[in-house]
């Protein structure tokens, strides 16, 4: 796009280039910003991330620098780090007043916070919106299907952000619901853990749906009492996001709860990980914010029970069967 402006992708992980690249693919200079020279010098010199998207070749488009003064000339910025370092990475950046759009999901561990609470204190000069729903990085940088949530507390803004990240195979739907696109992206990393459990543990489809079912619930109460909005919930970014995740091995949170489920420790499964499972950090914040306004998320529990060791899967699954019996709504 000669004379626009390049946007800016912070993070070389298997999501970020994928975004880089669905967004070279509309003709858009990318400059990818990562810590792992190895991956700064194979995206220039051959146009691959052979670490984290191996056999994709990328956009001539696309360039990557190790150099956050590199950003400052980006129209707009895509945060695509493991929710745990976005603090840290944003506040290693020069003050910028672009905007940010958060492709991370999860919750701050040390201060319960989400993600755009997090990119407010760290680069307060910014505006900040939120991009989530039912994406796997390898279907979107080969150019297959997407739609997601794109969420700002400005709708009009949202609108804006839309325009430009949009592609004929990518489609953000615009929302005012920040609060909402959040929490479904966070919690849906958790209850893909317990259907991963599962799965390892063969407990049957039956058993899948039903905690999809359940999980969604737990979501909806969640998201209800923080001020999100239902529609928003069921919407791509909290149901949507959440089928996909429960339902594929190429889930790194749906994997981990496989491992679970077959009997293997969470600290040896998390210690051998090239990637990060975003739900086994979330997980046990987000029993402690439910624990703290009374909202009941058995489903989670157990997964916090798993991922500590102080349960095993036959003693979860016999806590969750023996619940007494209620109406399915209220």
């Amino acid at each position: 796009m000669s004379g626009a402006k390049p946007i800016g992708v912070l993070g070389g992980g298997a999501w970020g280039t994928a975004l880089a690249q669905v967004l070279a693919s509309g003709g858009s200079d990318v400059l990818l910003w990562a810590r792992n020279t190895a991956v700064v010098e194979a995206i220039n010199a051959r146009h691959e991330n052979d670490a984290y998207l191996p056999g994709r070749p990328l956009s001539p488009l696309i360039r990557a620098t190790g150099d956050p003064a590199a950003l400052a000339d980006a129209g707009l910025l895509l945060v695509v780090t493991p929710s745990q370092h976005m603090r840290a990475i944003l506040s290693g950046f020069p003050a910028l007043a672009q905007p940010l759009l958060l492709c991370c999901k999860g919750i701050e561990a040390s201060t319960r916070q989400f993600m755009h609470e997090v990119a407010r204190e760290a680069m307060p000069g910014s505006p900040v919106a939120v991009l989530s729903g039912p994406t796997f990085a390898h279907e979107v940088a080969a150019g297959l299907p997407t739609a997601v949530t794109l969420a700002a507390r400005d709708e009009a803004q949202a609108r804006l952000l839309a325009d430009v990240v949009a592609r004929p195979t990518f489609r953000p739907y615009a929302s005012d619901d920040l609060i909402g696109a959040e929490i479904g992206g966070a919690i849906k990393n958790v209850l893909a853990i317990a259907c991963g459990v599962v799965a390892g543990a063969g407990l049957g489809q039956n058993a899948r749906a039903a905690l999809i079912a359940r999980g969604f619930a737990e979501m909806t109460r969640f998201g209800l009492a923080l001020g999100a909005r239902a529609e928003t919930l069921a919407g791509l970014s909290g149901f949507g996001d959440l089928v996909l995740t429960c339902t594929s091995e190429s889930s790194r949170n749906f994997t981990l709860g496989m491992g679970l489920g077959e009997g293997r420790s969470a600290a040896a499964l998390l210690a051998h990980r090239h990637t990060v499972a975003e739900g086994a950090h979330t997980a046990p914040v987000l029993l402690e914010m439910a624990q703290a306004r009374g909202i009941d998320m058995p489903v989670t529990q157990a997964v916090c029970d798993l991922l500590a060791g102080t349960r095993g899967v036959g003693d979860v699954v016999a806590m969750l069967l023996a619940r007494p019996l209620r109406a399915e709504l209220g």
